[in-house]
């Protein structure tokens, strides 16, 4: 295995990320993976009828520094189409914020973002520490989370069919798996985890809604999860469930749970943000003035750039 304490992090050239190549995920043994880079690309394209005045943009689409073992190495930033300000913040979730200002747009702005991340294996314990502030803010409903009847009963129907913790989070996740019906364009980014249960389809988002819904009803803290599954052209969403941490008296893990596809997450998923719900972490939105809307084009791309094998070369 490799120190990751004593790795130096890895050397990037920013000019050449739009030339980065990805290897094909679905080749790689993971379960002899120490190490695993990844390349997050997002080109975000915004046009206007006519000009709009103040524009007010907020980015989250850039994995923090730290979120376990997964380590962002570096990343850019690119604004094209008018002059404009950027400013980096971290919000109380320990989200990186890119602010956008703009004073007059005529035709159209666009965002392009590139981040380099890695995961090491060696020291990738299957959960990370909350605190516990932030915790009892994820025990409560969030907008997009408030339960209703069904959601309650189906709460306490699976609280009470076994023991609680992650055991009683994996009922729960498998229950959503089984209970939607994946498809797409049925439901919004605003859609509630009560109106996509009582519909019975959704996205991934919604999927995450209802298992924290469910999860906060049965007395067990949640947090919604941004960010991308290999395999997948756009964003993914998946849920952590807070428990205690057995060796830390006091402090509380972490651990992944993705309903969508029935399965604990692993090194196919990056973490981008954490929240309450998805209008905690929506990776674009914004406002200006005008007397008309704006249009999106996205483009997003994340891929292994390379893998590293215990004990064997470097693949890539």
């Amino acid at each position: 295995m490799i120190d990751c304490a004593r790795r130096r992090p890895a050397a990037f050239d920013e000019s050449s990320f739009a030339t980065l190549e990805v290897v094909d995920h679905t080749a790689v043994d993971w379960a002899r993976v120490s190490r695993t880079t990844y390349l997050i690309h997002h080109l975000l394209r915004y046009t206007y009828p006519g000009p709009i005045t103040r524009l007010s943009h907020r980015l989250v689409v850039v994995p923090p520094g730290r979120f376990g073992a997964q380590r962002r190495v570096v990343y850019r930033i690119e604004v094209t189409g008018v002059p404009a300000r950027v400013a980096e913040r971290t919000d109380r979730f320990g989200n990186v914020v890119i602010e956008v200002r703009a004073d007059r747009v005529d035709k159209g702005i666009a965002f392009e973002t590139w981040a380099v991340v890695e995961r090491c294996a060696c020291c990738d314990p299957p959960h990370l520490t909350v605190r516990r502030a932030e915790a009892l803010e994820l025990s409560s409903p969030s907008r997009l989370t408030r339960p209703d009847d069904h959601l309650r009963a189906a709460a306490a129907e699976l609280r009470a069919a076994g023991p609680g913790g992650i055991a009683f989070a994996e009922r729960v996740a498998d229950w959503t798996h089984r209970t939607l019906t994946y498809e797409f364009g049925t439901t919004t980014v605003s859609t509630t985890a009560a109106e996509a249960l009582a519909d019975g389809r959704g996205v991934c988002q919604d999927y995450a809604h209802v298992m924290l819904a469910v999860c906060r009803a049965g007395g067990l803290p949640a947090r919604y999860v941004s960010g991308h599954l290999l395999g997948e052209g756009g964003t993914h969403a998946w849920v952590e469930v807070l428990v205690p941490d057995r060796v830390s008296p006091g402090s509380l893990i972490a651990v992944g749970l993705d309903p969508t596809n029935a399965r604990r997450v692993g090194s196919e998923h990056v973490a981008v943000a954490v929240g309450r719900d998805y209008g905690d972490v929506a990776p674009t939105s914004g406002t200006f003035i005008a007397p008309h809307v704006g249009y999106l084009q996205a483009t997003k791309r994340t891929g292994v750039t390379s893998v590293e094998y215990a004990n064997a070369p470097v693949a890539s």
